[in-house]
């Protein structure tokens, strides 16, 4: 780490209603410590910690929408029934007296299935007729989608729709600050995104443009259902589980074509996830996709990847440890303005005094990372 403090990261921002004392936003991250679906109270503390630390805002893991084909894991948390709602009313209250903001990261995986990751995840049992798709082509990581269901039907559409935007109404029924929609890296939202996964001819399909109207009328209605101030954050990617060498968008016309219904639509913050975040997106330019898309939109956006890490997130998920790396980089992007946010995802796993380690120049303080500290909520 070559600078002592890096200020710009702690300076105050405002998305609509909602203040952020800083730029430090905790990136979501699957952590499947919700027995039944129902995070506890160590899952509460888990990020208090991390709101007590100094984080300005803290997207949840992926919790599951209230659909029957949405989940294909027992223990990551639901966002539906009486007690795992309780569980995250309890999760709300502790972050805000932390100091803290949070936003529920809403999930469904369509047709993705478990593959074996070094004891984090065991081999899917393969899919179920409840779990559905644009086009009913899926698999798993690193596996090119195949025929596994039949299309989805508009009643099935319009069934999905409604339970994201129910669990947004639900989110600030509960107090959250927002929510976030995961609509990157080969799941439900995602594969009505990519053509790989989308070969539908009828509405829901077709151009980039086209291929986003899924995604639109779930924000639409989410934000019907919620207030008009009320942030909708969005996450999106060019890279997939299936296939890291995807892309929506291969120049920045086509991710203008890609970004301006969602826009349109109601998006208030953009999380654009890249594996690495210093990587510039199109050729003939040093921005990355975030920058890239505040350039496009002008609305507020978030970068993420790799941030404070040497190595990116499959090497770790590997097996290899990641020594802290130096902010300098994302600081010059962050002072020019290519995007207003910074996603912190396994730094801030880790180490949830990571904020306060950075602010007070204790940069031979921070920890390494290593895929041990996925085996417990520290």
């Amino acid at each position: 780490m070559s600078k002592t403090s890096y200020g710009t990261l702690f300076d105050p921002v405002d998305i609509g209603g909602l203040h952020l004392k800083n730029r430090i936003v905790m990136a979501p991250m699957t952590r499947g410590f919700s027995p039944d679906g129902v995070p506890g109270e160590d899952v509460a503390n888990y990020y208090r910690r991390r709101a007590e630390s100094g984080v300005g805002l803290i997207v949840t893991e992926g919790t599951w929408v209230p659909h029957p084909g949405a989940s294909n894991e027992e223990n990551v948390p639901r966002f539906y029934g009486r007690d795992a709602l309780d569980g995250w009313a309890n999760v709300v209250s502790e972050v805000h007296a932390g100091g803290g903001r949070i936003v529920p990261q809403l999930w469904h995986v369509g047709l993705i299935t478990k593959s074996k990751i070094e004891g984090l995840y065991e081999k899917g049992s393969g899919h179920t007729d409840l779990q559905v798709g644009p086009s009913g082509l899926g698999g798993g990581m690193g596996e090119m989608p195949s025929p596994i269901n039949d299309p989805m039907s508009q009643r099935q559409i319009d069934d999905v729709i409604d339970a994201f935007a129910t669990a947004a109404e639900t989110a600030c029924r509960l107090g959250f600050d927002g929510v976030a929609f995961h609509g990157a890296h080969g799941y439900l939202i995602d594969q009505f995104f990519w053509e790989g996964t989308n070969q539908r001819l009828d509405k829901y399909g077709g151009t980039i443009a086209q291929r986003t109207r899924f995604a639109c009328e779930i924000v639409e209605e989410s934000r019907r259902r919620t207030r008009p101030d009320f942030p909708l954050m969005f996450r999106f990617s060019q890279w997939k589980l299936q296939d890291y060498a995807a892309r929506l968008c291969n120049t920045p016309q086509e991710l203008e074509e890609f970004l301006t219904p969602l826009v349109n639509a109601g998006v208030d913050i953009f999380d654009c996830s890249q594996r690495r975040f210093w990587e510039p997106e199109f050729p003939g330019s040093d921005l990355n996709l975030a920058g890239w898309v505040k350039k496009i939109t002008g609305k507020t956006v978030m970068t993420v990847g790799s941030v404070g890490l040497d190595l990116d997130v499959m090497p770790t998920l590997m097996g290899e440890s990641s020594k802290p790396e130096s902010l300098d980089r994302l600081i010059e992007m962050l002072e020019r303005g290519d995007f207003d946010l910074v996603g912190v995802g396994r730094a801030l796993l880790v180490d949830p005094a990571w904020p306060k380690k950075i602010r007070a120049g204790m940069h031979g303080e921070l920890m390494s990372y290593h895929p041990d500290a996925l085996l417990s909520l520290s």
